[in-house]
């Protein structure tokens, strides 16, 4: 009889037997398969499932903050939707609320901008040359200008002067559309022009154009003008008014908070709406898009257990008069439990870490398999036109990363007790019987 200190839990012999098992012989073949296929299936749903979400993390991220880039956290604007006359006075008293960073004042509408070779709608935006400079998506490196002097290819990009250049700042995605180059001339064409005795007719302007900014993101630049504030008040006919304020705040997550301090500073004819509220349908379609993914990708390590189990089952049918025999020398039901608990357990954890390791490893280089792709193929299969971004981006979140892991381990270890309660509840008699 074997000693107490020979079949305590998971004693050497009990890893000795797994380990053997798991190296299958010529004749066991078709079990072996039905383990790689298992260690594979569960590699590849663990390294999906990191991969996918940390690509849902990173477009959450960037496109927050895009949009936040672009536009305020809150936008203050009258109910009747008039423009907002004696502004800077409503400037002074929102930016003393708490928490408040920045207000910026703009005067926008729609026009269209035609030019020789295309014709498209487009957003205006009026804004003073210091309150461009605090949005971080357009006064980038990639910004490209010509407002006090002609381009040189040493000179150093500048927003110096835009109040008084009288020219108009256009994203790189439009300037493309268009052919424009900097220094050159492009038509805006407002909707809403001067009465006349016909009626109520469209004028038109042309401008030059001062610079190119690159956002990153195809919806604004493709479809953004920016110009001094003053030059969009007279084109537009609002006055000396802002139609909108953009209030920038220390927590973005927070800004529902301060509404009523906003609104207790602006007046009872003000309204604000959050960037939350903007983009509400955005971000929870995005939301449930992720969910569901993140469901479906979660069955794929479901299915390779259920291979984990259909091998060990194989393989209990296979070793039992090997299991008899050890139930004959001693060997307690504990013991052949876990010999194969260890077996399917290995193939749950390796294919975890696998998965794990090249999960990571792709979620490190997303960027330059992307560009690898589009190298081979010729096609940008994340084309910004169609994802918003430049670029695909994937922020690892190690939290979700480690609840991944773990419900990975715990579907694998799972797996492996029913085949392993089988196993130990063989009866050594019967499996000898005709052997």
């Amino acid at each position: 009889m074997a000693s107490p200190a020979e079949t305590r839990p998971f004693a050497a012999f009990e890893w000795m037997l797994a380990l053997r098992y798991l190296r299958a012989r010529r004749k066991e073949g078709f079990i072996s398969v039905i383990s790689l296929f298992s260690f594979l299936g569960i590699m590849l749903g663990v390294a999906t499932l990191i991969v996918v979400m940390s690509v849902f993390n990173g477009f959450h991220q960037e496109l927050l903050g895009k949009i936040l880039g672009f536009s305020g956290h809150a936008s203050v604007f009258r109910a009747d939707q008039t423009p907002i006359q004696n502004y800077p006075a409503l400037v002074d008293r929102i930016a003393k609320v708490d928490g408040v960073t920045s207000v910026i004042a703009l005067s926008e509408g729609q026009a269209m901008v035609s030019s020789l070779r295309n014709a498209t709608g487009a957003l205006v935006r009026g804004i003073s040359e210091a309150d461009l400079a605090k949005l971080p998506d357009i006064n980038n490196k990639d910004l490209k200008t010509a407002i006090a002097a002609p381009p040189q290819a040493d000179a150093t990009p500048t927003l110096a002067g835009f109040d008084k250049s009288g020219g108009v700042i256009v994203g790189q995605g439009l300037a493309t559309h268009h052919q424009l180059v900097l220094g050159g001339t492009v038509t805006l064409i407002a909707p809403n022009g001067p009465d006349t005795p016909i009626g109520n007719v469209p004028h038109s302007r042309d401008y030059v154009v001062a610079g190119v900014f690159k956002a990153g993101m195809s919806d604004y630049d493709d479809n953004v003008v920016y110009m001094p504030i003053a030059e969009a008040q007279d084109f537009f006919s609002t006055g000396e008014g802002a139609t909108s304020l953009e209030v920038m705040v220390k927590d973005p997550d927070q800004v529902q908070g301060q509404v009523a301090a906003m609104l207790n500073a602006a007046g009872a004819d003000m309204l604000v709406q959050t960037w939350q509220a903007r983009n509400v349908a955005f971000f929870n379609a995005l939301a449930v898009e992720r969910n569901v993914v993140t469901m479906v990708l979660s069955l794929v390590v479901m299915v390779a257990a259920l291979n984990i189990i259909s091998g060990l089952y194989m393989m209990v049918k296979d070793k039992g008069s090997n299991i008899a025999i050890l139930r004959t020398m001693g060997a307690t039901r504990g013991a052949i439990m876990r010999v194969f608990f260890i077996t399917g357990a290995a193939i749950g954890t390796l294919g975890t870490l696998a998965g794990l390791v090249i999960g990571l490893i792709i979620c490190w280089n997303a960027e330059n398999i992307r560009r690898g792709i589009q190298w081979l193929s010729g096609v940008d299969p994340f084309n910004p036109e169609f994802y918003y971004l430049a670029q695909l981006p994937a922020k690892v979140s190690y939290v979700q990363t480690a609840y991944i892991v773990a419900f990975a381990l715990l579907i694998s270890y799972l797996a492996t007790l029913y085949p392993s309660w089988k196993a130990a509840r063989l009866d050594p008699v019967e499996a000898l019987r005709y052997e």
